[in-house]
């Protein structure tokens, strides 16, 4: 049985998928998946990304399975793009059957990790935030802050934004782009102005070093702290004292440890992993003035999930294209056979380049090589 072509998914076709339903409800889609996923988190087989670091980024591969379906993700973080007129993150993923190893999808990830960032960061402050809450801080106005807010107004329940940027014109981005969406949106003239008064901070910064962005004397009581931009060795945005004001919270806590902000932290330093929480077996906040924080650095199992919603949704809009990524071959051990002209004889083929025997000696034995005094 010759495998189906993959289904392959362009920027622009995730980019009409995304308008055709509504960048809210394809958020809520994929929180939905990542809920549920989180939900059977011991039939994944986990493990932390793969990174390679260089002085300008970092590129990483992030692999999972559930048994079932497989998915890997290609994704940078390179904070110097956007001088180079480039964006910092850029992503592709695929999706494969298990039990054959085909490749059922190819996708962009780079517009698709923005939505399932935001959808995770939601999801989470839908269990450890205060229900009551309604202003969000929002430190770091670049291509995710958007996302952020919309997820945070869908999903949670956030009316007004206080937002600020080192980047004067990122923030000026974001504003116009918020325009129409219900949200009020207040331009601060520093992290310290932004925070005071919400319920809610949300950091997303994009500097690859171990920055101090929030300050534990700047939170008070009751307050969660979504800090989504340290996602790698030596970048990191909060104080180590902010992290000793509540409970922390990560996605999977030996890649956390490495790459979140608990990375300044002892390796005994105590976290609470989301997936204990959406099952029962750990509680999340305990009270309404109780700082909480989640240490987001970017889990596979949540492309797994974003992969499979585009995926779904890409087949009921009719979206995609269809790749040839597999030989199609009649005879699945004849793999030389797709090289050769349709339909050609296996006699007509065309002649099979033999090495020429080696001369012989007049002893009958092979001649010796020839000296080569290149060294090795």
């Amino acid at each position: 049985m010759s495998p189906s072509p993959t289904l392959f998914l362009s920027v622009t076709d995730v980019a009409a998928l995304v308008r055709q339903r509504g960048v809210a409800a394809c958020i809520a889609g994929i929180a939905d998946g990542l809920h549920a996923d989180f939900l059977r988190w011991r039939d994944f087989d986990k493990c932390a990304r793969l990174a390679h670091h260089s002085p300008g980024g970092v590129i990483e591969l992030m692999p999972i399975s559930d048994g079932v379906t497989y998915s890997v993700k290609y994704v940078n973080g390179h904070p110097g793009n956007p001088a180079a007129g480039l964006p910092t993150v850029m992503a592709f993923g695929v999706l494969a059957d298990v039990a054959t190893g085909v490749p059922v999808l190819v996708s962009e990830l780079t517009l698709t990790t923005a939505l399932r960032t935001a959808a995770t960061s939601a999801l989470a402050a839908r269990w450890l935030a205060r229900p009551d809450s309604r202003v969000m801080a929002l430190v770091g106005n670049g291509a995710q802050s958007e996302f952020q807010a919309i997820a945070f107004q869908h999903l949670v329940g956030i009316e007004a934004l206080r937002v600020f940027d080192t980047d004067a014109r990122a923030t000026e981005k974001l504003v116009a782009n918020l325009q129409g969406s219900g949200l009020r949106v207040q331009a601060c003239a520093s992290v310290r102005e932004a925070v005071h008064g919400a319920d809610i901070v949300t950091t997303i910064t994009a500097d690859k070093a171990s920055a101090t962005i929030l300050a534990a004397d700047m939170l008070a009581p009751g307050m969660h702290v979504n800090a989504v931009g340290g996602d790698c060795p030596g970048k990191t945005e909060l104080e180590p004292a902010v992290l000793g004001l509540g409970k922390v919270f990560v996605e999977f806590a030996p890649q956390t440890r490495v790459e979140g902000d608990i990375q300044r932290m002892p390796a005994d330093f105590p976290v609470t992993e989301l997936w204990e929480v959406f099952s029962g077996r750990r509680t999340g906040r305990d009270n309404e003035a109780q700082v909480t924080v989640f240490d987001s650095v970017g889990f596979a199992l949540e492309d797994h999930a974003a992969l499979r919603f585009m995926h779904a949704a890409a087949l009921e809009a009719g979206l995609g294209e269809r790749l040839a990524l597999v030989p199609q071959l009649a005879d699945p051990k004849d793999l030389f056979g797709a090289l050769l002209p349709a339909g050609a004889p296996l006699q007509q083929r065309g002649p099979v380049n033999r090495p020429s025997a080696a001369p012989r000696t007049r002893a009958g034995s092979p001649s010796p090589a020839p000296r080569c005094d290149r060294p090795a």
